[in-house]
């Protein structure tokens, strides 16, 4: 990894990152890390956040925050407010990687099988706050609103979600499952395709991401310009990809300093 320092590219128009332990600080969005949102937004780049956080919180992000839409349920939908320029009123656009009969199928499985079972045999694991208002996964908290579990036990949720031929990936705070073949950057490469008819195989030089957790490794392979907050350290021997570049600060404060970096170059 090298450090900040050694960004130049002044290119960037569009900056995927997730929003967990990036650009939070202690479980809070804090105004260093708002106001690069809107720093970014004012000298014209886009902001997609792509996080493992539900629908619910999706429809709020895609509609009160400075961001150009949002990815979410790690990857299996996306959303979009988007303004008529006629009447000025705004429509949510929401978009799902599987169909509807399909999610439904697939939420019985998770809610009804899986998740007992990783509450059966992992114990101080709890279904994560949120799981109300998700519409395509299952998450398991094990040290957000619980206290933390042991690494082999956070292993032991992959392992059951996975002998249901789930899919899992570990978060700074959950392990989330689900069904389906898609992923964070499967989602990313679909909405820059929909949104703008770009292919962010080609077009990737023109495009940043922001993480610090292991199941953000895709991204991290995939874009060229990718970026570690510092809390990224403790995952750093679990990550074969690493990201290109990290910051001195860690959480928000950290996406603040990349932010400002990004728009330096560009000016």
């Amino acid at each position: 990894m090298l450090p900040l320092s050694d960004f130049k590219n002044p290119h960037i128009k569009f900056v995927f990152t997730d929003i967990d332990d990036t650009l939070t600080e202690n479980g809070k969005l804090g105004p260093e890390a708002y106001e690069a949102l809107w720093s970014l937004e004012e000298k014209g780049v886009k902001i997609i956040p792509v996080t493992g956080r539900p629908a619910g919180w999706c429809e709020m992000i895609a509609r009160f925050w400075p961001v150009d839409g949002v990815i979410g349920e790690n990857g299996g939908l996306y959303f979009r407010c988007v303004e008529n320029s006629k009447s000025g009123l705004t429509r949510m656009v929401r978009v799902f990687a599987i169909d509807e009969k399909t999610r439904n199928e697939n939420r019985k499985i998770l809610d009804t099988v899986v998740a007992p079972e990783v509450l059966s045999n992992v114990p101080g694991s709890a279904v994560a706050s949120d799981q109300f208002s998700r519409i395509m996964d299952l998450a398991i908290d094990f040290c957000e609103d619980v206290k933390p579990l042991a690494d082999k036990d956070v292993q032991k949720i992959v392992e059951i979600f996975e002998t249901h031929k789930a899919r899992a990936k570990i978060s700074s705070i959950h392990v989330n499952g689900w069904f389906g073949d898609y992923d964070k950057l499967s989602m990313c490469r679909q909405y820059m395709k929909d949104v703008y008819k770009i292919d962010l195989v080609k077009e990737k030089e023109q495009c940043a991401f922001v993480g610090d957790s292991p199941n953000d490794e895709p991204m991290f392979g995939f874009f060229t310009n990718s970026f570690g907050v510092a809390n990224i350290d403790p995952f750093i021997k679990k990550i074969k990809s690493k990201p290109t570049y990290i910051s001195d600060k860690r959480g928000g404060s950290g996406f603040s300093e990349i932010a400002q970096k990004i728009i330096t170059c560009a000016n």
